[in-house]
């Protein structure tokens, strides 16, 4: 028998404040149309003064916990992805831990950017697989809005605040790839392209976080071939067709991305699941999102072939393939 993590529950928080296009036509350069055409996006999710990440974390966080019927300390693992933590230390996670009420186990924090949640998903499928957690729960949580230059029409745009949550709990399989759970999940990362996709400051350097900086025709060149790449490579791994995938949920940065990854995978667009234009890119959170609108939705039912394929600063990238 093989050790599988399987999602048991979802959820997610997003912020109050909804930003649309118009809205941000008031405070820079660009339009409503302009923006649909070039990046899919509508509206995003801004949080207010005092809204931390530990506190869209911890909302979804419980929105998981109650889909999945479990308790906090029922919880082995907190495994957080966020680029955008409430303090330099401790991490994020132990602060959700707190809030949560949970009094073992353990928490940390993953930053892959955009790759977070992909990351922070295999990181807690190893601890599953090894025996070292039963049940794990994966956040993805973002207050991009705290790093963006709102003078700079080319990324404010863009990026969104909220989060997503997944708890995973062990189960046993045969081995193959019908069982339910993850069967591929990997990880990558090429830090010789840092400069293409970073902030313009940091603890070490500046002594403040910084604004988002972007080479955007770079980091689209990138994340089509690399988030299409890693899909082929798992479905290799397990032994079925790019045809056996039921949903695409990629990470949901332009919408031209994900729709140059589903020709590269030769997919009907039908497949793709597609929030961004409620959401925007809101980075770790944006696959556990979209993973949540689709399941609300009905269109994921069980036995359904996932695949998760994300690109984020570093350069960071990765998949992961599951059965639901």
């Amino acid at each position: 028998m093989t050790l599988r993590s399987v999602v048991t529950g979802c959820g997610i928080h997003l912020p109050r404040n909804v930003v649309t296009n118009a809205d941000l036509e008031k405070r820079v350069n660009t339009s409503d149309a302009w923006i649909i055409e070039r990046t899919g996006i509508r509206q995003r999710y801004i949080a207010e003064d005092g809204e931390l990440t530990s506190h869209l974390a911890t909302k979804a966080a419980l929105a998981a916990l109650e889909s999945a019927k479990l308790k906090a300390d029922d919880i082995d693992l907190i495994v957080l992805a966020t680029t955008t933590p409430d303090d330099t230390m401790p991490s994020t996670a132990t602060k959700v831990q707190h809030h949560l009420g949970m009094t073992r186990g353990a928490a940390f924090d993953v930053n892959a950017a955009c790759s977070g949640f992909v990351y922070a998903l295999t990181t807690a499928d190893s601890f599953i697989r090894s025996g070292n957690a039963k049940r794990v729960l994966v956040i993805g949580a973002e207050t991009y809005s705290r790093i963006l230059n709102w003078e700079d029409r080319t990324t404010c745009i863009l990026f969104g605040d909220g989060a997503g949550a997944i708890v995973l709990e062990a189960q046993e399989g045969n081995g193959s790839a019908v069982d339910r759970g993850v069967l591929f999940a990997k990880i990558y990362s090429d830090g010789q392209y840092h400069s293409i996709l970073n902030t313009t400051g940091g603890v070490s350097s500046t002594r403040d976080a910084g604004f988002l900086t972007m080479a955007g025709k770079e980091v689209f060149r990138h994340a089509v071939a690399k988030m299409a790449d890693c899909v082929l490579e798992g479905m290799g791994a397990i032994g079925l067709k790019e045809s056996d995938i039921d949903w695409v949920i990629p990470h949901q940065a332009n919408i031209r991305i994900m729709d140059g990854v589903g020709k590269r995978l030769g997919l009907d667009e039908k497949k793709l699941v597609s929030t961004v234009h409620l959401h925007a890119n809101t980075s770790a959170a944006s696959i556990p999102l979209a993973l949540h609108t689709a399941l609300t939705e009905g269109k994921i039912k069980q036995g359904h072939l996932l695949a998760m394929p994300a690109l984020g600063a570093g350069l960071t990238w990765g998949a992961c393939i599951l059965r639901w």
